[in-house]
């Protein structure tokens, strides 16, 4: 099914930051990171070119068509913990630059939790990171979004590879349990004062403990 996709390639980059940018305008983390910026905003873009900058070099990021109607970007396990050296490498740091230092340190202050627990729920377990993935505001709820992540279950469900991800909402969670995946924490993120579900699916899907939230 990957081979059905349409691999986004570094030119593709300002287009796929926009339309991130659209998809996650009405999302409740983002905007409270962003506090009121349009999805229009240089700096909002920049945000979501820099994780796919940093997966066309240690990923993957794949769309539905040339169109981009929706995005998935991935990394192996490995590859997750983003550095300044990897950042530096892929490219990533000339549109992180562009975020602003406001902003940037409201995001690394609720990513930087999200890695810390990330590297100890997969201890051990050959995975890969679901970094981002969304869809046009006016084209959700189309099927775009479950054709990228049915891509990436059949490639993981071949590799004998976990799947991770985070997700800010309870509607994505059960859209995600429906696909396989369990919740294994649920934390408040700092700052922004707003619960995220750590969530993994084994290969042809299985069962986690759930925690409080922390």
């Amino acid at each position: 099914m990957i081979a059905e996709l349409y691999r986004v390639q570094r030119k593709d980059i300002p287009r796929t930051g926009a339309l991130l940018a659209d998809a996650f305008r009405n999302d409740p983390m983002w905007a409270k990171i962003f506090q009121g910026a349009p999805p229009t905003d240089a700096r909002v873009r920049a945000v979501f070119e820099t994780p796919i900058a940093y997966c066309l070099t240690y990923g993957d990021v794949y769309a539905v068509s040339e169109n981009l109607e929706g995005v998935a970007a991935w990394l192996p396990g490995r590859f997750s913990r983003i550095t300044v050296l990897r950042m530096l490498r892929s490219g990533a740091l000339a549109p992180g630059m562009r975020i602003g230092g406001t902003l940037a340190r409201r995001i690394q202050r609720s990513m930087r939790r999200l890695e810390k627990d990330r590297l100890q729920n997969m201890r051990g377990r050959k995975y890969v990171y679901l970094f981002i993935i969304g869809v046009a505001g006016d084209l959700q709820r189309r099927g775009y979004g479950g054709r990228l992540l049915r891509a990436l279950i059949e490639k993981c469900d071949r590799g004998n590879t976990h799947l991770y991800l985070e997700t800010e909402t309870e509607e994505n969670v059960s859209m995600y349990e429906h696909f396989g995946f369990t919740a294994v924490k649920q934390v408040m993120l700092p700052l922004v004062d707003l619960p995220m579900w750590e969530m993994v699916r084994s290969p042809g899907g299985g069962a986690n403990r759930v925690e409080n939230p922390a």
